[in-house]
């Protein structure tokens, strides 16, 4: 233990917030936009309209069975190819590791957050939709003022449980060599030497960030269980 050197840590610390700051970033935008997609692909799938609950539920089974680094690799190396033989362009587009990465997470995260939010739907009676088209209310009202709020609530600790797991699956994007948390930590332990070092404090950041969310999470969970 002696001859481990921490300091590497304080010397590379504005490289490592950097990337500390692309991983929330990417979060964020995934856990936002997936949550969006997501109600609406988790209405579609409860559409009463087969080809739309068909297209819907299509894309959800197929996102949920693909692992997130296949899509990731996928989207990364193969969409470029195929717009280029789609559109007809001379060279495929460089849509770059960064994009790719925002795009891909919203596109895998949209199947999981539409099961959550179909499971929110579903828990909410019958009766309320009923109620609120008995008043004159359309099915697009029904839903943003009666359904949805309800569902939110009620979904409220799984749809947070997920964007934890999210949090921990954006570390794969430091494959495509994007600097985020772990792939500063990874390019900064094979610049000095210091994988030993590097790869701890990446653990421990992780452990200390994760759990406190998922503290968050069961405070949330019984507030929600007065509530009710």
């Amino acid at each position: 233990m002696g001859e481990l050197d921490f300091g590497v840590i304080a010397r590379s610390w504005p490289y490592l917030l950097k990337g500390l700051k692309y991983t929330v970033q990417l979060t964020a935008v995934a856990a936002i936009g997936g949550t969006f997609f997501g109600t609406l692909l988790a209405m579609a799938r409860l559409s009463s309209f087969k080809p739309v609950a068909l297209l819907a539920a299509g894309y959800v089974n197929l996102m949920r069975s693909i692992p997130l680094l296949l899509v990731i690799f996928w989207f990364y190396f193969l969409s470029p190819i195929l717009l280029q033989s789609i559109m007809g362009w001379e060279r495929p587009p460089q849509i770059g590791a960064e994009r790719s990465a925002y795009i891909t997470f919203v596109m895998f995260e949209a199947a999981y957050f539409c099961e959550i939010m179909r499971a929110g739907i579903q828990s909410i009676g019958k009766g309320q939709a009923s109620a609120a088209y008995a008043l004159g209310l359309g099915y697009l009202q029904t839903m943003k003022l009666i359904i949805l709020p309800q569902a939110f609530r009620n979904m409220l600790p799984v749809l947070l449980t997920q964007v934890i797991v999210l949090f921990q699956d954006v570390s794969l994007v430091s494959l495509l060599n994007v600097t985020d948390f772990v792939g500063a930590s990874v390019k900064i332990a094979q610049r000095d030497s210091r994988i030993v070092e590097m790869y701890m404090f990446v653990a421990i950041v992780y452990f200390m960030l994760c759990y406190s969310l998922s503290t968050l999470v069961k405070q949330v969970q019984k507030r929600i269980a007065i509530i009710r």
